[in-house]
C-alpha cells in the first residue's frame, strides 16, 4: 500500500474544535431558540456523532452557556481596540452606546437568549457571564469616571446610576426590536442618547446653561462672604 494513501488524516487539535462546535452550536441556538435547538442537529452539522460534543461541554446549557462567553469575548476585543483610537469623553461614550445597539440590531437572537436564557436565571449572579457583563458596563463607566476627571464631565456623578441610565434606557428602547417589531436605529439613537446624557434636557443653548451655572456659583459664593461678614461684624461688636 502507498504510504501516502495510508496516512491519516489529522485530527483538530482540542481548541479547534471546541472552537467549530462553538460556532456551530451559536447557528443552531440562533435559529431555533435554546428549547427547541437539539445537540444532536449541532454534531449532524459537524459532521461528528453526538457523544463527541459531551466530551467537551457536559450539557445542553453549559453549551450555550460558553457560545454567549464566546461572543462576548469577541466583543471586548472590538471595543477596547477602537476605543484607543476615539479622544474625548463624549466621542468615546457615544461610541460606545452606538456599538451596543449595533450589537443589538445585528445580534437580535443571541440577545434574546442572554436575556431569557441567562440574565432572567437565579443562577445569573456570581456566574462567569455575570462577571463578564460588569466587565463590559465598567467599558463606560470607566469612560465616564474619566471624562469627570479632567473635567469634561461633572464631578460627583453616580457610575451605576450612569450605568443604569444608558444600558437601561437602550434595552427598552430596543426591545420591540429584538422581538420582531420596529426599528432600530443605532447612529440616530447613540447620538441623541449621549447629548442628553452630557447636556441634559434644558431648552437653553449649552453656552447659556455654562453662563447660568457659573451665576449660580457665583450668587452662592456672594451669600457665604456676605454671611461671613455679618458674622465677624457681630464679633466686633458693629451694627
Amino acid at each position: 500500500m502507498n504510504s501516502t494513501s495510508s496516512r491519516r488524516v489529522p485530527r483538530l487539535a482540542r481548541e479547534a474544535r471546541i472552537d467549530r462546535i462553538l460556532h456551530l452550536a451559536r447557528d443552531v441556538f440562533c435559529e431555533r431558540g435554546y428549547e427547541d435547538a437539539a445537540v444532536a442537529d449541532i454534531a449532524a452539522r459537524l459532521g461528528i456523532v453526538e457523544g463527541t460534543i459531551y466530551k467537551y461541554f457536559e450539557s445542553k446549557r453549559e453549551l450555550l452557556l460558553r457560545v454567549l462567553q464566546h461572543w462576548y469575548d469577541e466583543m471586548f476585543g472590538d471595543y477596547t481596540r477602537d476605543l484607543e483610537g476615539i479622544s474625548g469623553a463624549r466621542q468615546r461614550v457615544r461610541y460606545l452606546l452606538w456599538r451596543h445597539l449595533r450589537t443589538m440590531k445585528e445580534h437580535p437572537a443571541l440577545c434574546r437568549l442572554m436575556f431569557s436564557e441567562v440574565r432572567s436565571r437565579p443562577d445569573y449572579f456570581n456566574s462567569e457571564l455575570h462577571s463578564m457583563n460588569r466587565r463590559y458596563t465598567k467599558l463606560l463607566m470607566g469612560v465616564v469616571q474619566e471624562g469627570s476627571r479632567t473635567g469634561e464631565f461633572r464631578r460627583g456623578l453616580s457610575l451605576p446610576l450612569i450605568r443604569d441610565l444608558l444600558f437601561g434606557c437602550m434595552e427598552h428602547h430596543a426591545w420591540n426590536y429584538l422581538y420582531g417589531h420596529g426599528q432600530l436605529e443605532p447612529e440616530q439613537v447613540s447620538e441623541q442618547l449621549s447629548g442628553i446624557l452630557c447636556e441634559g434636557i434644558d431648552a437653553r443653548d449649552p453656552a447659556a446653561n455654562a453662563i447660568s451655572r457659573q451665576a449660580d456659583r457665583l450668587a452662592v459664593l456672594a451669600d457665604r462672604l456676605e454671611g461671613a461678614v455679618d458674622r465677624n461684624g457681630k464679633k466686633r461688636g458693629t451694627p
